[in-house]
């Protein structure tokens, strides 16, 4: 298993800390350098924390522990109109970004309205291809209890709201409603954090439940085998050209031009075919890559 950090620290000497990080075995997946800053995204034998703490403060750098890091999160909120989307959702979706995950923001196309809303297949579709779901919802209890229906989808939802307390069958926070204002306050704060620590509680469930029939191989590992088998991935502007997730990835190629090559990427003595479902995303036509259990693959 592997142990996902950030790297936070100074550009000296930092190409012998990456040449560390390979020997070990561990992978770089995600860098950006500002000025004389460099923040990494780490992967690492759970063995090797320990060493590679004491590695960065030779360089007068720091391993922050990201809980969230390595998966995708949804964050998605009832509409696209002024009345839902701004302010919270874009607050909920950077904070969760400061833990490691990587976040999408999805509005719904009808979910305004407490008689007339609903979420299309399509949209459903899309929010199960991440790790989990995040709700942003608004201020009035009666109306969220009308949109039970939106959270019903097939991955773990936590869900959000202006209502200190809230009777529904999902994880709910409150004192996140609507605002005209960022969320600044201590309460609003403090209300995110307890977010964190639902999600938290619902990946490393997720978690668990893989590590008895794991992926036939870690979505870190053939991350970094497609970056060395197809150089059209050098090509993608996008910061994160491939996002993992706790069982695949998300390729930011096109699926119609790209996925036979992705298919037949060698993983040891398997094509990528063999051990994974390679389908079209919901998401501008992108590559998701599902790995297979173990068991499915050698059982």
């Amino acid at each position: 298993m592997y142990e996902i950090v950030r790297y936070e620290g100074g550009v000296y000497r930092n190409n012998i800390l990456k040449e560390w990080i390979e020997d070990i075995g561990g992978f770089i997946i995600q860098e950006h350098v500002m000025q004389l800053d460099v923040y990494m995204t780490v992967a690492l034998p759970q063995s090797e924390l320990e060493n590679f703490k004491r590695e960065a403060k030779k360089y007068k750098g720091k391993v922050v522990e990201t809980p969230l890091a390595g998966i995708e999160i949804a964050v998605v909120a009832p509409s696209l109109s002024r009345h839902h989307l701004p302010h919270t959702a874009c607050d909920v979706a950077e904070y969760l970004r400061r833990y490691g995950a990587k976040s999408n923001m999805i509005g719904l196309a009808h979910g305004a309205g407490k008689g007339i809303s609903s979420i299309k297949e399509r949209e459903k579709r899309l929010i199960e291809e991440h790790d989990i779901a995040v709700y942003v919802m608004g201020n009035f209890e009666s109306c969220l209890k009308d949109k039970v229906h939106l959270f019903d989808v097939d991955i773990p939802v936590v869900v959000t709201g202006g209502p200190e307390k809230l009777d529904i069958p999902y994880p709910y926070v409150g004192n996140l409603g609507r605002r005209s204002q960022r969320l600044r306050h201590s309460e609003e704060r403090q209300a995110l954090k307890r977010m964190v620590e639902e999600i938290t509680k619902l990946i490393n469930r997720r978690r668990e439940e893989l590590s008895y029939d794991p992926p036939i191989v870690p979505p870190v590992v053939l991350k970094d085998i497609l970056e060395k088998s197809v150089e059209e991935i050098y090509g993608i502007l996008s910061p994160m050209p491939i996002v993992t997730q706790l069982d695949g990835l998300r390729v930011k190629l096109d699926y119609d031009t790209y996925h036979e090559k992705i298919e037949n990427v060698k993983v040891g003595k398997y094509l990528l075919k063999d051990i994974a479902e390679v389908r079209r995303s919901y998401m501008k036509n992108y590559i998701l890559i599902k790995i297979k259990p173990t068991s499915e693959v050698i059982g």
